[in-house]
């Protein structure tokens, strides 16, 4: 079992197919979902599947949360996405890492892209917190260039 960080392989295709739309208004909901060790993420991964997610704590619930404040840019010939940081809270949880889905009607839970914590992370009747990286070229949490 591993989790590889990635930008899932059918997503890169229904971008090209026009199934993929993160416009901030009308655009498609998304959400995250996180993982244990005992996962299998990688570019393969095609949809949400429940198999070794966290389990329900706290403000934690199957499924993840939906994710917030999507924006999208292009600056030097990248184009980018950020998302606001997303917080569960009151949860005693361990992960590895996540995955970013889609979970609008046209590709119902279709992955985009799977996120490797490097380690497990842990909260202990806390707060657990994804913050996404800095909404620039060098940096947003997904990037596309040419």
């Amino acid at each position: 079992m591993a989790i590889t960080q990635a930008i899932a392989n059918a997503f890169k295709k229904q971008l090209l197919e026009g199934d993929q739309n993160f416009s901030s208004s009308g655009g498609d909901k998304f959400k995250l979902a996180l993982y244990t060790s005992s996962a299998t993420l990688n570019s393969a991964t095609t949809a949400y599947a429940s198999t070794n997610e966290v389990a329900n704590t706290g403000t934690y619930t199957a499924g993840g949360d939906p994710l917030a404040g999507q924006n999208t840019s292009i600056a030097s010939g990248v184009a980018i996405v950020d998302f606001a940081n997303l917080s569960f809270t009151g949860v005693t949880l361990t992960a590895r890492g996540a995955l970013i889905y889609n979970t609008s009607s046209a590709v119902t839970n279709a992955a985009v892209a799977v996120l490797d914590f490097g380690a497990d992370k842990t909260a202990t009747s806390g707060t657990f917190t994804i913050q996404f990286p800095a909404f620039t070229t060098a940096a947003a949490i997904l990037r596309i260039s040419g």
